[in-house]
């Protein structure tokens, strides 16, 4: 596979779309103008499983301006099997705060007022939401395989034999807590039925998942269903499946034809309706002979999911990616409960697997008297240590080395005494990153030429804040070898050809690829059918994305290296990172202004996953009690300190066209290990339980 010449790549151009976002003139799905627009506004449930026994709407129902009320009683019967969508089709309630009933009314204050004056009577049952006492009770599955290239289960050799025998050994429990998704921009919907077609405004990371799934649950097909979504603001995952706000909303829209119905999730229901990152409870055992060389890896892992549905945080999925070693073994359970159902949330399982395997690997350094760099550098493996493949490529050992040489990195024993600066105790942390190169299915694109040579690129894409629409823009103007202000991509609607969701750090290789199969058949057919002229009315091709001939010959990967600086006061416990540093090998970059931005989101979102984020699961009631923004920290502004995000120069021919490897979560990848390795470099207390607060760094009393 030949990589395309580049001109527009790898320039950091400014994003298209960023005067008209600063502006406010770039609509989010809520903001789009429609006629006569009605509001909705959800009852939850306030029991954590049971049966609805009553309701009563007849005081919302009397409210001037309500429109209609749903429930279970009158709500459309729908077509799926899907148990997180299946709302207001029985009495039945699986978790608190789902959805058991809506008003639809003129106005959303005068909805969200008569959806308090529904009266819900409820039979509750006793409920199950503890993941500690699940597993203590052996109350566990191994769950299905997401994706056949990460397997739940694997073994290589005699793990336990291999443990036994070894001169130096690492088994440690780590645990990370329940993480909720909160983008800028709170999952929307605008509905409007005219007659058998609908219309979606959605705040979405998938058009085409949108448009299919609210298909088959209304018995539509997929052309009766159009789906905008030109601008969304933020995502982190949690809007690539669809979720019961959207089916919702379609639902009321039902109830009162020929309106549109807006439905705004309120922040707090955003954390029982979207999603979140389950809470793991991890063991890693490591075994190195005296040299510090791994002989035995073991890695498994406890999460949670629901009883509506299955999702796996694979926590343990990047282990057998990262070091040489004869015996490797992964493990993963999960315990169904009721509660939410998880979903996809930044690094799905690479994020908290990192935290676990690079805190341990922290542990195996200090074990081995030898400086962390060194014993990650000392287990480079020359082919992927469970499959036996070759890397496509593998810049893991330079960016460690680079970043060190970047950072100031001292090499270190493990008898290094941290240094103190006016009474802040001061420490320094390393940690590896990696992600997959993925490609998902489904793209197609349609690119458009007319006789004065302007290019239109025509795909069912959407950018979530990240540069997507700039990015492609360049690899399209690339691929077709023109100018940049020759090329116009439109996104954001379900009319152009369907594309892959935006995900997994995939949207450039997947819709990157299709774009450049579609330059190329276009190009071959004025050389071929018009003699090298574009025809007096133009040309269009449409073209599905390309196979790729080396998947199965190499294993790709990105990978990086994260170091931090702490500083832990020795009187109060205060902890403040004032710098971090990445760097990373991660294909070509296309642009790198927004690259950057990319990276240092992530290690930013990896700082508030180290200090800050954890939501608290009420045990009681089966609810996170700090559901807003108040209460649920995020890191701001006041706790980032100098960020630097650099990467190597990576040729890859074999990952696609472009040479790209994806860059949206490979920064959160490691910087939380980096950090807790840093605290416990400083204060010699280790950390072993997410978020580093201060009283875990207190003395046992």
């Amino acid at each position: 596979m030949s990589i395309i010449p580049a001109r527009a790549m790898g320039q950091p151009l400014d994003r298209f779309d960023g005067a008209d976002k600063v502006r406010g003139l770039a609509p989010y799905a809520f903001e789009h103008p429609v006629a006569r627009p009605a509001y909705l506004s959800a009852v939850r449930s306030s029991i954590a499983t049971g049966q609805i026994v009553g309701i009563d709407c007849s005081q919302a129902s009397a409210q001037p301006g309500v429109l209609g009320v749903l429930t279970h009683l009158n709500a459309p019967r729908l077509a799926t099997d899907d148990g997180e969508l299946r709302i207001l089709q029985s009495e039945e309630v699986a978790f608190r705060g789902q959805f058991v009933g809506a008003v639809i009314a003129e106005t959303s204050e005068i909805a969200r007022h008569a959806a308090g004056l529904v009266r819900v009577d409820y039979r509750p049952r006793p409920h199950d939401v503890d993941l500690e006492s699940s597993r203590e009770r052996g109350r566990l599955r191994v769950p299905q395989q997401i994706m056949p290239t990460f397997p739940v289960t694997a073994d290589k050799g005699d793990v336990d034999t291999a443990l036994a025998a070894a001169s130096v050994r690492v088994d440690h429990t780590y645990r990370t807590p329940w993480y909720n998704h909160n983008p800028i921009e709170p999952h929307t919907t605008i509905a409007c039925w005219n007659d058998d077609q609908l219309t979606l405004y959605v705040s979405t990371q998938y058009l085409a998942g949108v448009q299919n799934t609210v298909a088959a649950a209304f018995r539509l097909d997929p052309q009766q269903v159009r789906v905008y979504a030109p601008h969304v603001g933020g995502a982190f995952g949690s809007k690539v499946p669809v979720h019961s706000d959207l089916i919702l909303a379609v639902m009321a829209a039902q109830l009162v034809p020929g309106r549109s119905v807006r439905f705004a999730l309120t922040r707090h229901q955003m954390f029982t309706q979207t999603g979140y990152r389950s809470p793991t409870i991890q063991r890693v055992r490591l075994g190195a002979d005296a040299d510090g060389r791994l002989t035995a890896v073991d890695h498994e892992s406890v999460e949670q999911t629901s009883r509506l549905g299955e999702f796996a945080e694979h926590a343990t999925r990047a282990t057998p990616t990262m070091y040489a070693t004869p015996h490797l073994r992964i493990r993963q359970q999960v315990a169904a409960l009721d509660l939410p159902t998880p979903s996809i949330m930044r690094a799905p399982g690479e994020s908290v697997g990192m935290f676990a395997l690079e805190s341990a690997m922290d542990e195996l350094a200090v074990a081995c008297g030898l400086d962390p760099v060194e014993l990650r550098l000392r287990n480079e493996p020359v082919a992927h240590p469970l499959d036996g493949r070759p890397f496509s490529s593998r810049g893991l050992a330079a960016c460690l080395r680079e970043g060190a040489r970047r950072f100031g990195w001292q090499p270190r024993q493990a008898t290094t005494t941290p240094s103190r600066q006016d009474g802040w105790l001061v420490g320094t942390g390393v940690a590896a990153s990696t992600y997959p190169v993925l490609r998902l299915p489904g793209s197609k694109a349609t690119i458009r030429v007319t006789p004065d040579g302007r290019y239109t690129v025509l795909m069912a894409a959407v950018d979530i804040g990240t540069g997507t629409r700039t990015a492609l823009t360049q690899v399209a103007a690339d691929a077709l070898r023109v100018d940049l202000a020759q090329v116009e991509l439109r996104l954001g609607d379900t009319a152009y050809p369907p594309a892959a969701q935006e995900g997994g750090s995939a949207g450039i290789t997947s819709w990157g690829a299709t774009i450049c199969v579609g330059a190329d058949e276009l190009r071959r057919r004025i050389a071929a059918e018009h003699g090298g002229t574009i025809p007096a009315d133009g040309l269009e091709v449409t073209v599905d994305m390309p196979e790729n001939p080396h998947l199965e010959q190499y294993a790709m990967h990105a990978f990086g290296a994260q170091f931090a600086e702490v500083r832990v006061h020795g009187e109060t416990g205060e902890i403040r990172v004032p710098r971090q540093l990445g760097v990373f090998a991660v294909g070509r970059v296309v642009n790198p202004k927004t690259a950057r931005s990319q990276l240092i989101g992530g290690m930013t979102m990896g700082l508030s996953m180290a200090l800050h984020e954890a939501s608290l699961l009420d045990l009681r009631y089966g609810h996170v009690i700090n559901h807003d923004l108040a209460t649920y920290h995020v890191s701001s502004n006041a706790d980032v300190g100098a960020i630097e995000a650099y990467w190597i120069e990576e040729e890859d021919p074999y990952v696609n066209p472009m040479g790209t490897k994806g860059i949206g979560e490979i920064g959160i990848v490691g910087a939380a290990a980096a950090i807790a390795n840093a605290v416990h470099h400083a204060t010699g207390v280790r950390v072993r339980e997410l978020p580093i607060t201060l009283d875990k760094l207190l003395p046992d009393r």
